[in-house]
């Protein structure tokens, strides 16, 4: 049996032109890449109108879904990638695919990182000009990278981190606006995306926090000298315990007192479950819940932090 061998052929030798030759080459053999895409293109149309710009490409899925092609018989490059980013967007496509000579590694990173952050899915596919002995000279098109489980579900992972920045931003914000007038200890605060806002105490170590979860908040002393300091967080704790009665008695209600063994610190705090930056509607009845619970767990701890042997 004799077996041939398969050989690369320069792709300017088989397309002189990537508009007039390949473009039209590959609207009217659109199936050579349906063999190695996770959908089927149907429908191609050459030089579509993208605003003042024209798309490569525009064609459907097995939906009705638009999908841009983009062409590149040379090294992949950053106008092109900004070209296929741009029709995408302006056509209101599902899919992006960009076919190129060569693909740099940066821009199969930018590939993956689409398919991890936006809407639609990309695709980048390696072209190649082939061809055994003397044989018809044929395309080898090679998938590089394209949306997977993985990727699909980093990106709703990112969709819902970035959903939840958003609501704790807004949230601080309200926040700081209306406790400024109860206590000190946020005063020189500003908003952040973080569950946590802290407030000293006037000793290193030693912290009135908030945290904000999903559907409820804490208030809190915080006692975290360092992990190298973890005997010392340990006496403060138990300093602080032997008031316990009258520290509660100050606070108006019974606190949780967490020594935290073999963590980086201890904490007294108290949970409250009314709303969390999730329950946008309870946000001002939580606003005065947290105000209230953190002026009186200052005021019930801070005259004990001077006694303190530190």
């Amino acid at each position: 049996m004799t077996v041939g061998k398969l050989t690369r052929v320069p792709l300017r030798e088989v397309w002189k032109h990537e508009a007039h030759d390949f473009t039209r080459w590959l609207q009217e053999n659109i199936d050579v890449i349906n063999d190695i895409l996770d959908f089927k293109i149907f429908s191609p149309e050459r030089e579509k109108s993208a605003g003042s710009f024209s798309a490569d490409i525009l064609a459907e899925d097995e939906n009705g879904d638009p999908v841009v092609i983009e062409n590149q018989l040379e090294k992949s490059d950053h106008e092109h990638l900004g070209k296929l980013i741009t029709y995408v967007s302006i056509l209101e496509a599902k899919r992006g695919v960009w076919i190129v000579a060569e693909p740099r590694n940066e821009h199969i990173q930018a590939i993956s990182w689409l398919n991890e952050s936006s809407g639609a899915a990309f695709y980048l596919l390696k072209l190649e000009g082939v061809q055994i002995g003397e044989s018809e000279r044929a395309p080898l098109f090679t998938l590089i990278t394209g949306p997977s489980e993985e990727s699909i579900s980093i990106g709703e992972k990112k969709k819902e981190l970035a959903g939840r920045h958003l609501l704790r931003f807004r949230f601080w914000k309200g926040f700081l606006g209306m406790v400024e007038g109860k206590t000190k200890l946020y005063n020189n605060i500003s908003p952040s995306k973080d569950s946590w806002i802290t407030g000293s105490t006037g000793k290193s170590g030693l912290n009135f926090n908030i945290t904000l979860r999903q559907h409820d908040a804490q208030v809190e002393l915080w006692i975290g000298r360092g992990k190298e300091k973890a005997e010392e967080n340990l006496q403060i704790f138990e300093a602080l315990k032997k008031e316990q009665e009258s520290i509660e008695n100050v606070f108006g209600e019974p606190l949780e007192w967490q020594r935290l063994d073999g963590k980086m610190g201890c904490r007294i705090r108290k949970i409250i479950d009314l709303a969390g930056y999730s329950d946008e509607s309870e946000w001002e009845n939580l606003y005065e819940a947290l105000a209230d619970g953190i002026s009186r767990l200052e005021k019930a701890i801070l005259p004990h932090i001077p006694k303190l042997k530190m």
